[in-house]
Order: C-alpha cells, then structure tokens, then sequence
C-alpha cells in the first residue's frame, strides 16, 4: 500500500524559505504521480505542483511559479518542494499525494485540478508566513 508522510512545515517570515519533504512508501517515484497540494483556512484545496510519472511533466499553479520548486531523490524516494519568497497567502496546510496512472497520459494540469485521482495522501505539514 503506497504512502507518503510530509514534514518540514513551519513558521517563515515573508521573503523567507522553507522546504517540505515527502517520504514515499511501497511505490516507486518512476511509476507515480505526485502531487502537492494546499489549503488555507475557509478556502477550497489547491493543487499547486504536480509531477507526471512518465514524461515528468511539471505544473506549477500561478500562485507559486517562480517561486516554488520540486525536485526529487531516487535514493531515499522522497520528494521536495522548495519554496522561497514567501508571502503570507502561502500560510496554510500542505499536502503531498500520489496516485497510480494506470496507463494514462494526463499532464500536470490536469492532475492538480483532478484531486479525486489521488489515493495516497499525507497528514499534512502546516506553514505560516507572518512577520
């Protein structure tokens, strides 16, 4: 049974840096999609990265490109999510995801605004941007 388990969430001031980490289980980076997602308070959940399994095709939601980066490593099959420049509407619960293709060929888009399609989620890591 896949799982994954976040951490490195924390209190950062605006323009600061903080980076997550996602710990994988029982899947392989190669054969999966992952997914991070966040939500504020009284907001809907947002998905603002997502990684293909097979071309690695990378979206980054509006609100994060350029400032957020993903990146992987094989040895440890974890994921990361680097994000700098901080802004206090990043404050919120964040969320890493993987779901199994089955053979599918969607994009990054698509998978993070297509939630439903992941089945392994973490606890979630909270991040709070204030000075």
């Amino acid at each position: 049974q896949p799982q994954v388990v976040e951490s490195g969430g924390g209190v950062a001031q605006p323009g600061g840096s903080l980076r997550l980490s996602c710990a994988a289980s029982g899947m392989s980076m190669d054969h999966y999609v992952i997914g991070w997602f966040r939500q504020a308070p009284g907001n809907e959940r947002e998905g603002i990265s997502c990684e293909t399994n097979r071309e690695r095709h990378l979206y980054y939601a509006n609100s994060v490109k350029a400032r957020f980066t993903v990146s992987r490593d094989r040895a440890s099959n974890t994921w990361f999510l680097q994000m700098d420049n901080l802004k206090p509407e990043d404050t919120g619960t964040y969320y890493c995801a993987a779901g199994f293709p089955l053979g599918a060929n969607y994009d990054g888009n698509y998978y993070c605004h297509t939630s439903s399609f992941f089945d392994a989620w973490g606890q979630g890591t909270q991040v709070t941007v204030s000075s």
